[in-house]
This record gives structure tokens, C-alpha cells and sequence, in this order.
């Protein structure tokens, strides 16, 4: 993966390795280092809807390809699903399937899905099929720039409106010895197995596997920009004396001098150039030098330049995208990856020896800016891409301190819980966040398990749980007297949805006397002594909440509260608007500080409703039906007191609840009653019906 692949280069490692995993070492006399994928075998076919019989003979390139696809898509910030349907265009560089002939060897065992699972067209055809995608999809081959042909492809069709987007692709695998003996009956294969690029010991290219997807968008629809293409363009050596394999660094020159021209860019601009760089006797200079003849004349520095195939081998029809992961990953890092295997210039290349050219042999700070890729094939296709780095600053770390859910789904429990480790090695990088949001806000196909951490929360949660055959209902739950605490609004404040929803229910409060800013900011717990703050402060904070789920797309499909909390049910279920819901609570604690209400308490006591009637004495009321076990009791403060000692005593739990001295849901209140009918009629002068998803705790 490319994490992977980062570090590697960062630590200089070798990619290349001596062992059997394809044929046997030193089969036909053959170097031994090759650059070998670690495993083709694995494959959810299920979850790209791929059949068993298909899967089975599928060029494990194109599981590869499918694979990738989704990873880019997903890396993008982007939910596969809703770019189905979309004119996205695929393009994919290979140049062999060297599996098919396994799938073939018995004739009596072929079922025809070999065709459509190793013919090179089913490689951009399938992915646009499993995807949705109803733009151009076709294959290149250029031979060793086949991958850079691609993009260069998809660029011209996304400029020329044939595609809004584009999956572009590069693929190689080396599963049969005769290819690569080939190349070494043409002495093109390195003895040593080594890219020794730019060096005066080059003596060949090893063979390398690889596969790399991009995925190509406007800047105005991106949600994650690595760096912008500037240009890019192809041209063909044409005709040349010396054979089609050799390279001609004068058309290399040449088409080089067109993509500046055209795109209005002086060359000393650019500051690192990724070469083809593959190592040969004659490959090195005719492109080295050729690149010094354009980019170096008068240059007051020298130019930077490196070659991934030093680091990997060259995966030949993937290489140009090698090059370019190579290139995002030091714009992303702030760092050029070293190359490798550099130690003494090749002769035939005067700007190395002079000073004009300097190899980046070891990791090299990278600032920004232009970068070039070369990519050549063996054949005399030339490709030439202009990048330049996203100079987007990044959004600072998250330093508020509002807990944050972040949900995110997976294949696999494993799946979830890599999402969720990694979440939190990244707490406070917004852009991050984002983009997981972006991405899981709806349902994947496919994903069998869901999770969620809460960041910034006082102790660490995390929970992952299957997904649910059926869709499961969303209730909204406003609590009643009891929820208020000093401060209760301070961090909330922060969402800028809470706060305009805030200030709206201070304006309609104002008129009143009230500074309900105040009251929900003060850290006094005193605040709360007086019931109408209570009210009003819970009542608010509800109706803001209400406004900051709606914002993000969370919709009840039921709605459910207690007490004062069916105000905030009201406003939730559009009977209310917030002015006339926060000045209902106002109404309701002021009619109690009216009305001279006797002293009052509350208590809560686990026993059945039933029970509590048969102990209470005639002053103490039953009040609540919290659950089978759990009820709610009101009456006088002497006489309640006395009644959950009594309880205590029997061993039966029974706890005094703060309830700023109203005998709330009792006899104990009916003189405030007429008091607050009088206000809601003026405050609601023509009342709406509540729909059936309210459900009502009180009537």
C-alpha cells in the first residue's frame, strides 16, 4: 500500500528480492532480483460482484485494478456509491496478461470466462461496469509508458468534456520466465538485478510488478487535491536508423519543448524532474542529456532529478504512475525519497559531471512547487506530465473541545477497527475528519460492520457492532428538569449552527428581561436555582441541538420527551418554532414563580407504580412512570423527606432530586395552570397539530 511504499523509500530499502516465488532462481540463465507484489492470491470477489466461476480466471491484475479503484475513490473523500452513474472515464496502461495461458492449458476446462477475465479491454471495461461508470474506458499500451499514455488520455478527454472524472491506471505482473528471457536475449536486463540510474556502473533495468490507480477530478468538484496537472503530453520517436528500440533523445526534447510552450511555463520554475531513469547504457544519456539541453541552460541552480526505478525496478506499463506516487508522496511529505544505487556520474552525461544536474541521492527537502515525470517506451512512445504541488495550506489542528463523533464502516470488523486506530492517531486533523464524514455518511455495499469513537471525550469510546439487516429508526429523546448544569451551553457554542440557533432564542427572550447567554454560559451552579432558568436553558440548548442534526442530515423518525422536554419535541416536530418554543418555557416557569406555589421536592424511588401507591402517604403524590421499577414522587419537603428515609430503611433506593422546590406532576402545581394557558394562547395564537412520529409522555 502506499504507506508502505512511503516508508520504504524514506528508509532507503531495496524493493528488489532473490526468491522463488514466481520461477525458480536463475531459470534460463535469468538474473536473479526481481520486484515481486506480496500476494495476488487474496480476492472478495462477493463484495465486487464478481461470480465464482469469473473469479476464478480473472487476470489477478484486474483484482488488483478493481481493488485499487475503490481505494482511490475512497482516499479521494468520496463514497463510491455516489459517483455511480457518473461520466467518469477509465483508463488503464498494461501490456500483457500473462495468466491467461494458465487458464487455457486444458480445453477441456475452459468455461469462455478466461476471455472476459484476462483480454486486456475488460480491464477499464470492468471497472466501469462494477462502478457505474458511463464514460470513456479503454486500455493502452505503450509498452514502458503505457501508464503515463493513460493519463495523458484522460486528461485530454476531461478537458474536452468527453469525461467529468477519471480513473486512471497501470498495472504489471511477471508470472511466466519467457517475458523476461525476452528482454534478456536483448540485453536489457541489469546482471545484478540493480536500476543503476544516472550511474557509470548502469548496466540494464531489472523487471519489476506493480499496480497504482489515480483518481482524476476538477479542482472545483475535489475534496482532497494531492497536486494539479499542468499539462501533458505524447509524441513517437518515429522513424530511426538504429532500431525501433533505440531512444531518441532529440524527440524526447522536443516534445518536452512542446508541453512548456503550450502551457506558457518557464523551465527554471520547475525544480525536480522524475526521469525515466532506467539505467541503460544508452537510455541514461539520450534522456539525461536531453533533459539538461532544455531545463539547465543559463540556470542559476542546479536541477534536482531522481528515478523510482533505482528504489522498485521498472514495472515497465506502471512505472509512469510509479513515478507519479512517488511524486505526491514528497509534495504530501515535504520530502524528495532518495534514490539509490548512485555513486559515480555517467560520463556520457556532462550536466552530471558539471554541476547542472543534481541526483537526489539522498532524501532532499522539498518545498513546493513544479515537477516533471518522464516516461518512455521501448518502442519510441514518449510521455511528458507537469505537476504542480497543492499549495493549499492545511487547515489547523482542531483546539476546541466539543467531543466529536466520527462514524465509519467496513468489510470486516478488522476494517473497522484499523479506521477507528487510526482516527485516533489523528484527533485533531480536521480535513481528516471530513473526509471520513464524507465518506460514510451513507451505506457502502457491501460493508458488514459499523463503528464509532468519540473524540475529545473524557474517557476513550469506541464501538464497533455488525450492520443491521434492517433499517434501523432514529429517535429524538428530550429530557426534563434535572439536565441542566452550570456552563451547559460554553462548549456547544463553538458549532456555529448552536450558536445562531442560540442567539435567535436570546432575541425572542430579550424583551423579557432575560440574558439567556448569560444564564447558559454562567459556571455558577446557583444559576439554576431559580426554575425559570432551568427552563429556558434546557428548553434552548434542545432547540439548538435540533438545528445542529437537522444540519447535518440526521432526521427523526420518532420523537419522544419528558416534562419540559416536550417542548423541544415540539419544536422537532414543526408545531413550534423556535421563538414560540423557548418562550413556552418562559411562560412555564413564570407562571410557577407567579402562582406563589407551596414549597415542594421530588424523589426517585425504585419501586413498581403500583407499589409506590400502596406505601405513599396521602401527601405524596406519584408523579412519574419512568420504567417498571422506577417512578418519580412530589410533595412537601418535610413530608418527602420523611417518606425516602422510610424507604432507606426498608433497603429500598430512594434519592431527593433537585427541582428548584416545585412539586412538579402533582396536585401541588394546578394554580399555575391557568396562568400559563392564558400565555400560550398568545404565544401560539393558532396551534398545529403534532404528527403520529411524536409520541407523548404526558397526554
Amino acid at each position: 500500500n502506499i504507506e508502505e511504499f512511503k516508508d520504504q523509500l524514506f528508509a532507503g530499502v531495496d524493493l528488489i528480492t532473490d526468491d522463488e516465488r514466481r520461477w525458480p532462481s536463475g531459470m534460463y540463465g535469468l538474473p536473479t532480483r526481481t520486484g515481486k507484489l506480496k500476494d495476488l492470491k487474496h480476492f472478495d470477489a462477493t463484495f465486487f460482484g464478481v461470480h465464482a466461476k469469473q473469479a476464478h480466471v480473472m487476470d489477478p491484475q484486474l483484482r488488483m485494478l478493481l481493488e485499487l479503484t475503490h481505494e482511490a475513490i475512497i482516499d479521494a473523500g468520496i463514497n463510491p456509491q455516489s459517483v455511480r452513474g457518473s461520466k467518469t472515464g477509465v483508463f488503464i496502461g498494461v501490456s500483457a496478461s500473462e495468466s491467461d495461458e494458465f487458464w487455457t492449458a486444458d480445453p477441456e476446462l475452459v468455461n469462455g470466462y478466461g476471455l472476459t477475465g484476462c483480454c486486456r479491454a475488460m480491464f477499464p471495461n470492468r471497472i466501469s461496469f462494477t462502478f457505474d461508470f458511463t464514460g470513456p474506458s479503454y486500455a493502452i499500451d505503450t509498452a514502458c509508458s503505457s501508464s503515463l499514455f493513460a493519463l495523458q488520455q484522460a486528461v485530454a478527454a476531461m478537458r474536452s468534456g468527453q469525461c467529468d472524472a477519471a480513473i486512471v491506471g497501470g498495472v504489471n505482473l511477471l508470472l511466466k520466465p519467457t517475458c523476461s528471457l525476452q528482454f534478456h536475449r536483448l540485453s536489457m536486463l541489469s546482471p545484478q538485478g540493480m536500476c543503476k540510474a544516472f550511474d557509470a556502473s548502469g548496466n540494464g533495468y531489472v523487471r519489476s510488478e506493480a499496480a497504482v490507480v489515480i483518481y482524476l477530478q476538477k479542482a472545483s468538484d475535489a475534496k482532497r487535491v494531492y497536486a494539479t496537472i499542468v499539462n501533458a503530453k505524447t509524441n513517437t520517436d518515429g522513424y530511426k536508423s538504429q532500431g525501433i528500440t533505440f531512444p531518441i533523445g532529440a524527440m524526447q526534447n522536443r516534445l518536452i519543448r512542446e508541453v512548456y510552450e503550450e502551457c506558457g511555463v518557464n523551465p527554471h520554475d520547475v525544480v525536480y524532474v522524475e526521469a525515466h531513469g532506467t539505467g541503460t547504457k544508452v537510455g541514461d544519456p539520450q534522456e539525461v542529456n536531453s533533459i539538461a539541453d532544455f531545463f539547465c541552460k543559463d540556470r542559476p541552480n542546479p536541477l534536482l532529478i531522481g528515478s523510482v526505478k533505482s528504489n522498485m525496478g521498472h514495472s515497465e506499463p506502471a512505472s509512469g504512475l510509479c513515478s507519479m506516487a512517488k511524486i505526491l508522496i514528497a509534495m504530501e511529505a515535504g520530502v524528495i525519497p532518495q534514490n539509490l544505487h548512485f555513486q559515480n556520474p555517467n560520463a556520457d552525461i556532462p550536466a552530471l559531471n558539471d554541476g547542472r544536474l543534481q541526483v537526489v541521492n539522498k532524501n532532499w527537502p522539498f518545498n513546493g512547487g513544479l515537477v516533471a515525470i518522464n516516461s518512455f517506451g521501448f518502442g519510441g512512445a514518449n510521455a511528458h506530465v507537469l505537476l504542480r504541488s497543492n499549495n493549499k495550506p492545511k487547515a489547523p489542528a482542531i483546539q476546541d473541545s466539543i467531543p466529536r463523533a466520527v462514524a465509519v464502516s467496513g468489510r470486516t470488523e478488522q476494517a473497522v477497527n484499523n479506521w477507528l486506530d487510526k482516527i485516533e492517531q489523528n484527533p485533531r486533523d480536521d480535513e481528516f475528519i471530513a473526509l471520513l464524514h464524507n465518506i460514510h455518511s451513507t451505506n457502502i455495499p457491501g460493508h458488514l460492520y459499523r463503528g464509532y469513537t468519540l473524540l475529545g471525550a473524557n474517557q476513550p469510546v469506541k464501538e464497533v457492532s455488525q450492520v443491521s439487516a434492517e433499517k434501523r429508526p432514529v429517535w429524538f429523546v428530550f429530557s426534563g428538569m434535572g439536565s441542566q448544569w452550570a456552563g451547559m451551553a460554553k462548549d456547544l457554542m463553538q458549532l456555529e449552527p448552536f450558536a445562531a440557533t442560540m442567539n435567535k432564542c436570546a432575541e425572542a427572550l430579550r424583551p423579557e428581561g432575560m440574558d439567556l447567554l448569560s444564564i447558559v454560559l454562567s459556571p455558577d451552579q446557583s444559576t439554576f436555582d431559580n426554575v425559570l432558568n432551568s427552563f429556558v436553558s434546557i428548553t434552548s440548548c434542545q432547540v439548538a441541538l435540533v438545528d445542529v442534526l437537522t444540519t447535518v442530515g440526521i432526521v427523526p423518525d420518532g420523537i419522544v420527551g419528558h416534562s419540559v422536554g416536550e417542548l423541544g419535541c415540539a419544536y422537532a416536530d414543526g408545531t413550534l418554532t423556535a421563538q414560540q418554543t423557548v418562550l413556552a418555557a418562559y411562560s412555564r416557569g413564570r407562571a410557577i414563580l407567579d402562582s406563589k406555589l407551596p414549597p415542594g421536592s421530588m424523589a426517585a424511588v425504585g419501586l413498581s407504580w403500583e407499589e409506590v401507591r400502596a406505601r405513599a402517604p396521602p401527601e405524596i403524590q406519584p408523579a412519574c412512570h419512568n420504567s417498571e421499577d422506577s417512578v418519580t414522587v412530589s410533595g412537601p419537603p418535610e413530608a418527602l423527606t420523611k417518606f425516602v428515609k422510610t424507604l432507606q430503611a426498608d433497603n429500598i433506593f430512594a434519592k431527593e432530586v433537585a427541582s428548584s422546590g416545585v412539586a412538579f406532576h402533582s396536585k401541588y402545581i394546578e394554580a399555575a395552570a391557568p396562568k400559563l394557558r392564558k400565555c400560550l394562547e398568545e404565544i401560539i395564537p393558532r396551534p398545529k397539530p403534532r404528527t403520529p412520529r411524536w409520541i407523548s409522555s404526558s397526554i
